[in-house]
């Protein structure tokens, strides 16, 4: 999934301001009108978030929520719903189309931001840039390194991209599909077995400060990372 958030409003002034907000906050966005352009995008590159208008031309935000979490390819995207309905009534109903949050026009770009922080916390921890520790193995996202008690742990980009994923769910086991769809992105098309030669790199790159042991092979299932102690964040 790639780390884009996705606008979907018809009102050119709130996507500039909205745009404006996540371009300044280190944030990549792109910006579609309508529920039909929004659909095409999100086939195209699935975004990490979606900011979504209740009130849109042709399918309406909240019927477009409705699809998307009907579908097993985008319902775990989160959703914000942004609208100028401020009453209870509609806030519930747009949470239980399975929003993850909801802000009511107008809204601050300081608010804004701090809302998308905080669901990007809860579902997409891999999108966010604070730092992880977990066993006296630290990642820091915004400096793209990698430690153990202060010595450097030396891997390429797309074994920290593998790493970043597995301390953000740790304890989970993924399939080498999901984790295709969640490192390399659904755009990507690569072998599974890839997945194989990426996890033994970073295991070669964890092994020489005993961490190698943290990738756990779970016999007909996938890979997960195991956590012998709590996380912390440390960002």
């Amino acid at each position: 999934m790639a780390n884009t958030i996705l606008i979907v409003d018809d009102e050119p002034a709130i996507c500039e301001m909205i745009g404006f907000a996540l371009a300044r906050a280190g944030y990549d966005y792109s910006e579609t009108h309508n529920a039909e352009q929004a659909q095409a995008k999100i086939i195209a590159e699935p975004p990490v978030l979606i900011l979504l208008d209740w009130m849109l031309p042709g399918l309406s935000g909240i019927d477009f929520a409705r699809r998307l979490k009907r579908e097993e390819a985008t319902r775990g995207i989160p959703i914000i719903m942004l609208t100028a309905r401020g009453e209870e009534a509609d806030k519930i109903k747009g949470l239980e189309t399975g929003a993850d949050d909801y802000i009511t026009k107008p809204f601050s770009p300081n608010e804004l931001m701090a809302r998308i922080r905080a669901v990007l916390r809860r579902t997409a921890p891999q999108a966010t840039d604070d730092a992880i520790e977990i066993a006296h193995l630290h990642l820091d996202p915004v400096s793209h390194r990698v430690s153990s008690r202060g010595h450097a742990v030396e891997m390429g980009p797309t074994e920290f991209r593998l790493l970043h994923f597995f301390m953000t769910h740790a304890g989970r086991v993924y399939s080498r599909s999901q984790l295709l769809d969640l490192v390399w992105g659904r755009n990507v098309y690569i072998g599974e077995r890839t997945v194989d030669v990426h996890i033994r790199r970073l295991r070669l790159a964890l092994k020489k400060y005993g961490h190698d042991h943290l990738i756990e092979t779970v016999r007909g299932s996938g890979y997960r990372f195991f956590a012998p102690a709590a996380q912390s964040r440390t960002g």
